[in-house]
């Protein structure tokens, strides 16, 4: 049984088509990661999901079935914007969420506790959530959908205000759900952090897939213009190079189409650079999301 399943889901506002006939799988115990530029769809394809919104066309089946009520207590949902209560105790909102998910009151009182030990935050409980901030919120709604041990998580920007140990911290836990059989679909910016926590990935721009598929795949089918360099030359403005990272002693390069690997060093050399180093790199998700999505 697919944890989730996207088939030929549309949906358009007004003249405008936001998804565009998409089509997806998720695997239990997957970590999938969805990305695409602002405006590109992604937060209305999760909203379908979650049957905030309902789709023109297509189908949505959840955990095996089409998405109910009974089904919507097994997943948890963390949207990219903040809809937690300002004014209240982060212990009371927590407990209110997890009764909310249908949990008795003291097993939501128990499990609050407990998830706000797991992120760090059990020493705020008795604040209130305007006291918080934006890191602390983010990792208190994060703890919100692991409170009901959910079967399925979608987290939209879950990194969002995180500082780099908090990141690792949230990391830790996403994996640690998903080792369980929990199976994640993450939406976010931070590629870095995508690359190192998926396998499968799928890419959307303008409402329809741009690529979709595993992540190891997909970086060695874009690997023909990229390469790892150090000389003793500045190369980042040079005409063949469309984007240049540092990557400790060397930069990181990845060549315009026309301009192959060989035929780059062979002009390099020919200029009289000393070349310390020069080989093909896979690259990064940075790299293909730059070539593949359009302004």
């Amino acid at each position: 049984m697919l944890a989730l399943e996207v088939r030929g889901v549309t949906k358009a506002y007004d003249k405008k088509v936001a998804v565009d006939a998409i089509s997806l799988s998720v695997e239990p115990g997957e970590i999938f990661g969805l990305l695409g530029p602002n405006g590109a769809g992604k937060s209305s394809l999760l909203r379908m999901v979650m049957d905030i919104l309902r789709p023109d066309a297509g189908e949505i089946r959840v955990l095996g079935h089409p998405i109910s009520p009974a089904i919507k207590e097994r997943v948890g949902y963390l949207p990219e914007e903040r809809g937690l209560y300002q004014r209240q105790r982060v212990g009371d909102v927590l407990q209110f969420l997890g009764e909310i998910k249908g949990l008795p009151r003291h097993v939501a009182l128990r499990r609050a506790e407990s998830v706000l030990d797991r992120v760090d935050l059990l020493e705020a409980k008795q604040k209130r959530m305007r006291q918080l901030s934006k890191g602390m919120q983010q990792k208190v709604q994060i703890a919100a959908v692991l409170l009901s041990e959910p079967d399925l998580m979608i987290l939209d920007e879950p990194f969002e205000g995180l500082d780099p140990v908090n990141r690792v911290l949230i990391t830790d836990l996403m994996k640690e759900r998903a080792a369980k059989g929990c199976a994640i679909v993450l939406s976010s910016h931070r590629m870095d952090q995508v690359e190192a926590m998926c396998r499968k990935v799928f890419l959307i721009d303008h409402g329809k897939e741009v690529l979709s598929g595993e992540l190891r795949a997909i970086r060695e089918r874009f690997a023909d213009s990229a390469v790892l360099l150090e000389c003793d030359r500045d190369v980042a403005s040079r005409p063949e190079v469309e984007r240049c990272t540092p990557e400790g002693a060397a930069v990181r390069l990845l060549l315009k189409p026309d301009a192959g690997p060989e035929k780059f060093l062979s002009s390099l050399l020919a200029e009289g650079a000393s070349v310390r180093r020069f080989e093909r790199a896979l690259p990064s998700l940075d790299d293909i999301f730059v070539r593949v999505v359009k302004p």
